[in-house]
């Protein structure tokens, strides 16, 4: 709650509702903002909330639907009654509140308010103190209902509800007072309250770290930009303008781990703003809503914080200080001369760096096969050594239960070696990050068939050659000779025109058998042709 007036058009509340940002706004500026309001996934729309930018998904019915937000109003007729003018003189300042018929008296209309006839029996009280009975003072009715109290809590519809809706719609569903079931559903916005405390102390503590980080790059950059200048200092045209090179090579560094530091603070400080306005709110309710004002608004409450609890984040500064200058590092040429002088520190690129293999998209099963990694830095060089964070993982895609544990190996010179054996055949998805983003290539797939099939024939030139010219031998490749030669020949009809297997007609050597099992005449054939 905002106070006693709308955070966006600043007038008193009207009907305020909530929002599951748990932000309220009045009545005619929902409706303004419903009519901006975009589709988003399904047949839902969604809005942005004007007070912390939040995208925000409404109702099916629309703004209608949302929550109404009586701790607003509770809380916006108590700031009021501090200057509330008298509601029947209008002159005169409020001073008490007629509880039955919820008139504001000054000193006079309350004395003339009690000789009255027909108010004398009305019950009247001091108006500050109207605060601290405004929670027994105030009714809520039915919306279905008017003229019933809302006295009930359904379990299954997880609404309050009155008498007549639990002998209507709430027939057969389990029902008890207020008062007896909001201890349980308070408890549970606690549970969820300390939670999310939790989480904000954490990232208060990341958010220090990152600052601290963020100078360390400052002054790291400093002590490197003054070690670079001497060292400047005693060459002549060429070394100055070597040392300008090296200096907006710095700056460039700098603001590449200063940007990302940036950005994860800003990330998490907002998601450290939106805990706050959460934890706020249920503070507030907690603390000052009535039994049904908790329990109208507690559905949102708890979807907002759960949400906000299952945010995931990252408590360690994404970047180091690691920056560091060599004197005696060759440069290369600089207007003619041999200059010395480098930042050693490469910022490895997570898109720059690519999967080396023989074949990357196949495996064999039970079968040790892996691939090489090469990282790079912004520039596309070469890194040159090791370090750095490279996770691989590697899940069976129609089993998400089956994954296969890759051994990863730093060679030290920037590339590294990653070896698996899966266990069971089928297509498996690889990830390869560094630093928590995916390289060139990543995430890719991997086939991996049943074991590796041996062939079981020759690798002949010709079936005639091969079984000592019988007529009977026969051969994969298909291939047939006249005179009553069922195998093949050089030259002749269906020969592949090169040496080949006898048993499934592949002409590479080294390949995996494609051909099935001896069980047919054909298939005892080409056996004979090993025999032979």
């Amino acid at each position: 709650s905002s106070g006693p007036l709308c955070p966006v058009c600043g007038e008193p509340w009207v009907s305020p509702r909530l929002l599951p940002c748990l932000h309220s706004l009045c009545s005619p500026c929902l409706r303004r903002l419903d009519t901006l309001a975009e589709p988003c996934r399904g047949a839902a729309r969604s809005v942005l909330c004007p007070v912390c930018d939040a995208e925000v998904a409404l109702p099916p019915g629309g703004v209608g639907q949302l929550t109404p937000d009586y701790l607003a109003l509770s809380s916006g007729g108590a700031a009021a009654a501090a200057t509330a003018s008298c509601d029947l003189c209008v002159d005169g300042a409020a001073v008490r509140r007629c509880l039955t018929c919820g008139a504001d008296l000054c000193h006079f209309c309350c004395q003339a308010h009690r000789r009255q006839k027909k108010t004398a029996s009305h019950t009247v009280t001091e108006l500050e103190n109207s605060k601290d009975c405004s929670q027994t003072w105030k009714t809520l009715f039915c919306p279905s209902h008017p003229t019933e109290e809302l006295r009930l809590f359904c379990e299954q519809c997880d609404q309050p509800v009155c008498q007549h809706c639990v002998v209507g719609r709430h027939r057969q569903h389990p029902c008890d007072f207020t008062g007896n079931v909001v201890h349980r559903h308070g408890d549970a916005l606690r549970e969820l309250l300390k939670s999310t405390q939790q989480h904000m102390g954490t990232l208060e503590s990341a958010l220090s770290q990152i600052d601290a980080m963020g100078r360390a790059v400052h002054s790291r950059t400093e002590a490197v930009a003054t070690e670079i200048c001497l060292f400047a200092s005693g060459y002549v045209k060429a070394i100055e303008e070597h040392r300008d090179r090296l200096l907006k090579q710095l700056e460039d560094l700098k603001v590449q781990k200063v940007n990302l530091l940036h950005l994860q603070k800003a990330q998490l400080q907002q998601l450290l703003l939106d805990m706050r306005t959460g934890v706020g709110f249920t503070e507030h309710l907690l603390a000052s809503g009535s039994d049904l004002e908790i329990l109208i608004t507690k559905g949102v409450v708890a979807s907002r914080l759960a949400k906000l609890n299952s945010v995931a984040y990252n408590t360690h500064p994404s970047m180091d200080d690691g920056i560091h200058f060599s004197p005696r590092e060759k440069a290369g040429q600089c207007c003619g001369y041999e200059v010395f002088g480098a930042i050693l520190n490469k910022v490895v690129d997570p898109a720059r760096c690519t999967l080396h293999g023989e074949d990357l998209h196949s495996a064999h099963q039970n079968q040790l096969t892996g691939f090489t990694l090469l990282c790079n830095d912004t520039m596309g060089e070469r890194m040159g050594r090791g370090g750095e964070a490279v996770r691989v993982t590697i899940t069976h895609k129609d089993k998400r239960d089956c994954t296969v544990k890759p051994t990863v190996c730093d060679n030290g010179d920037g590339t590294y070696h990653v070896s698996y054996s899966p266990e069971e055949p089928g297509t498996y998805a690889v990830c390869v990050c560094v630093k928590g983003q995916h390289v060139q290539g990543s995430p890719f797939t991997v086939v991996v068939k049943s074991k590796f099939r041996e062939h079981q024939g020759v690798f002949h030139c010709c079936t005639f050659c091969s079984s000592g010219g019988q007529k009977s031998a026969r051969c994969a490749c298909g291939g047939t000779m006249p005179g009553g030669y069922q195998g093949c020949g050089h030259g002749h009809k269906g020969h592949p025109g090169c040496p080949h297997w006898s048993c499934c007609g592949q002409v590479k050597k080294s390949s995996e058998c494609s051909g099935g099992p001896a069980s047919d005449p054909l298939q005892r054939s080409l056996l004979r042709t090993v025999a032979l």
